[in-house]
């Protein structure tokens, strides 16, 4: 009976030492729920915030139902999944709406999610730091800076930015801009940017790496500077800019590129309807023969004959 006894205060003893609300890889929020709860599929939390503090690093936070889920920063591996066919918003006055300032090794991957800047936000999304970061399916619009805004201090971080629409924002769609000795490697397919200051700019900034950016099957229309632009300053970094089977259209500038060490490649795609077409101060802007150009003044590039 006495080793019973024992037995049974250790195990009683165990359990309340173990943590009441270990972290779960997977959880879920509903625009009916609280952040009290354990954010369970039967108990969801109402925000992200509150969700990502009792998600693991490397899980993912679900959202059942519409709703707005708030404000959001990232510090470790994530996935947030707003789910198909519903308004999965994150809504936000004054300030950013998600930041990533993850670890050198993270990954973070945003899908399925408005994010709404009322006209008064900064970034829609701004990425500071970690190892890579996936945008999908994301709708981002309304805000006073950028609509995904990448300035790393270090490393080099890769981003993809699929299926998404960049819209009506003071600043560019995308700015990818990275600081100190960082670079950025980047993918941006079958996306949109209307209605911006510029659509993407890939400057090199500061930075004395090198800005990679891949555009294929995307849109940038309608923005009163440029849609496409490549950008460095004298002695820091390179950046190159590769644009397939995609549109810039009634922009100031279609595609344009500033700086020596700047450089933009044109392949099977069209430009119509800007003021002017090609743009080049000082870098190289070069074009494969088998472009449709059609503005008010198509400007100048660099042709050579496809591979």
């Amino acid at each position: 009976m006495r080793r019973i006894a024992l037995l049974t205060f250790a195990i009683v003893s165990l359990l309340a030492s173990a943590p009441a609300h270990a972290q779960a890889t997977r959880t879920w929020v509903s625009g009916v729920g609280d952040d009290v709860n354990p954010c369970s599929r039967t108990a969801p939390c109402k925000t992200f915030a509150g969700a990502i503090s009792k998600t693991a690093a490397g899980g993912e936070i679900n959202v059942i139902d519409p709703g707005g889920f708030g404000a959001l920063t990232i510090t470790k591996s994530i996935t947030i999944d707003g789910g198909a066919g519903q308004i999965a918003s994150v809504l936000v006055q004054g300030t950013n709406g998600i930041i990533v300032s993850a670890g050198a090794n993270d990954t973070v991957t945003l899908r399925n999610i408005r994010i709404n800047g009322v006209s008064s936000g900064l970034n829609g999304i701004r990425f500071i730091s970690g190892l890579a970061l996936m945008v999908e399916n994301v709708d981002v619009f309304g805000f006073l800076q950028n609509g995904i805004d990448i300035q790393p201090a270090a490393g080099a971080p890769r981003v993809a930015v699929l299926d998404s629409r960049i819209v009506n924002n003071s600043g560019n769609g995308i700015n990818i801009r990275p600081n100190t000795g960082a670079s950025v490697n980047a993918l941006i397919a079958r996306s949109s940017f209307i209605k911006n200051n510029n659509g993407v700019v890939a400057d090199a900034g500061n930075s004395v790496g090198t800005v990679s950016v891949s555009v294929d099957s995307s849109q940038a229309n309608n923005n009163s500077g440029n849609g496409f632009q490549s950008t460095t300053v004298a002695g820091q970094g390179t950046t190159r800019m590769m644009i397939t089977r995609s549109t810039s259209a009634e922009n100031n500038i279609g595609v344009g590129v500033v700086g020596a060490a700047a450089e933009i490649l044109v392949d099977q795609s069209t430009l119509f309807q800007n003021n002017l077409g090609f743009s080049n101060s000082g870098g190289a802007l070069l074009t494969y023969k088998n472009n449709a150009v059609f503005n008010t003044s198509d400007g100048t590039a660099t042709q050579i004959a496809p591979q």
